[in-house]
């Protein structure tokens, strides 16, 4: 009789570790991968979540530190700080069916991306003026569960295709120059990529649905994306200045999006109370310095300098009644930047609701708000190759506010 008093106060708790999640993280990653859909035990349910996420990093201090391509410091007009984030939304859809001990779920998610957006009027635009990569991920999983003990054990198993886009721009030549000279153009070199690849997943699961316990281990393999292509548009810049100028350049090259493992950890811990955690690892490091060629000829390169990433949550789940259930979190991330960047430590508190008029649909609203922490920018060299040579910056501890909202409908 205990047990199943336990099992009906914690029935609706299993999810609510998503409630809480944040969609903020280092390297590329915004709303990663997510199969926690795939664990709900009704025959079919369908879902869809919208995440709007606000970072607030703000740089100053900012030195141009190589006056080759034009002085910004000396240049009336060019702030020696900026607002450099840029608001987005991280969307998913996934529909999940079960057949016997079977189940598969599909799911649309975008889990990468960046918009960095500083303007080309602050002292720092021969690094960077605006910066946005796009993704858009369509992925099958599916597992098989069998009896173990007291539970049910999962072999889980899946494939992904990710589709990858971006542009930077960069200011190459001051315009104010150009006026001087009474040359044409504005100076401004942009550059075009889109790249597509396979992954793959893979992982176990163990739960014991009556205490709402389950810990799931997820590897998620890289995604190569061997043929990159694009475009260098230098037609701002007069030739006169550049011996690329005026031309629009083919480029291709090649990367891969970092593989992850991570470990999920519920339970049950009293009636109508959960605890949750998880440890997620990806291997940003690989991602360094990406050159881009045409013809076999460096024309210009991306340049990350990651190291790996480490993201820790934990939080409390908790069944008010029927239709009403909340959780709390605390998520640190470990800031992926080394010598050169702007992403640091972030630390997290989420709270969310999960609201259920009846057994078949479920609303659930989140918030998140955290704290990027402060540091500063500066030249390093990756592959002997020296690279965030064109400005240095501090940034202080600023913050990074999310709301979600998510509908499940279930049966």
């Amino acid at each position: 009789m205990a047990s199943r008093m336990f099992s009906k106060g914690v029935a609706l708790l299993a999810i609510l570790s998503a409630i809480a999640s944040p969609s903020f993280a280092g390297g590329l990653e915004r709303g990663g991968y997510n199969i926690d859909l795939l664990f709900d035990p009704s025959r079919f349910a369908v879902e869809s979540t919208a995440t709007f996420v606000m970072p607030q990093r703000k740089l100053k201090n900012v030195d141009d530190i190589n006056p080759a391509n034009g002085d910004l410091n000396a240049i009336p007009g060019y702030s020696t700080s900026a607002d450099d984030s840029e608001d987005y939304w991280s969307p998913r859809i996934g529909a999940k069916a079960a057949i016997g001990d079977a189940d598969c779920m599909f799911d649309y998610s975008q889990p990468y991306g960046a918009h960095t957006n500083p303007g080309a009027r602050w002292a720092g635009a021969n690094d960077n003026i605006e910066t946005k990569v796009n993704s858009d991920n369509y992925a099958l999983t599916c597992s098989y569960k069998f009896d173990m003990g007291p539970g049910q054990f999962r072999v889980i198993g899946g494939a992904n295709y990710l589709e990858m886009d971006g542009f930077k721009e960069r200011l190459l030549v001051p315009p104010e120059l150009l006026g001087l000279l009474g040359l044409p153009g504005s100076g401004v070199g942009r550059l075009d990529l889109e790249g597509d690849g396979w992954g793959w997943r893979a992982g176990v699961a163990y739960e014991i649905p009556e205490y709402a316990l389950r810990a799931s281990l997820m590897y998620y393999s890289e995604v190569k994306l061997n043929e990159v292509t694009g475009t260098v548009d230098l037609t701002q810049v007069p030739a006169a200045l550049n011996p690329l100028g005026g031309l629009i350049i083919p480029v291709e090259g090649s990367t891969a999006m970092p593989d992850a493992v991570e470990l999920k950890i519920q339970s049950g811990i009293a009636p109508d109370w959960l605890a949750f955690g998880s440890v997620k690892w990806t291997d940003w490091s690989q991602l360094q310095r990406i050159p881009f060629y045409n013809s076999g000829v460096e024309i210009t390169s991306l340049d990350l300098g990651y190291r790996d990433g480490w993201t820790i949550t934990g939080g409390v789940g908790h069944k008010f009644n029927d239709q009403w259930s909340g959780a709390v979190s605390v998520t640190w991330d470990r800031g992926t930047s080394q010598e050169f960047g702007s992403q640091t430590d972030s630390w997290l508190l989420g709270a969310g609701v999960s609201y259920s008029p009846n057994k078949n649909v479920e609303f659930r609203f989140g918030g998140v708000l955290g704290i990027l922490t402060s540091g500063d920018s500066s030249p390093t060299t990756i592959d002997g190759v020296g690279v965030g040579d064109e400005a240095t910056y501090e940034f202080d501890n600023d913050l990074v506010t999310a709301l979600s909202t998510s509908l499940k409908v279930k049966f």
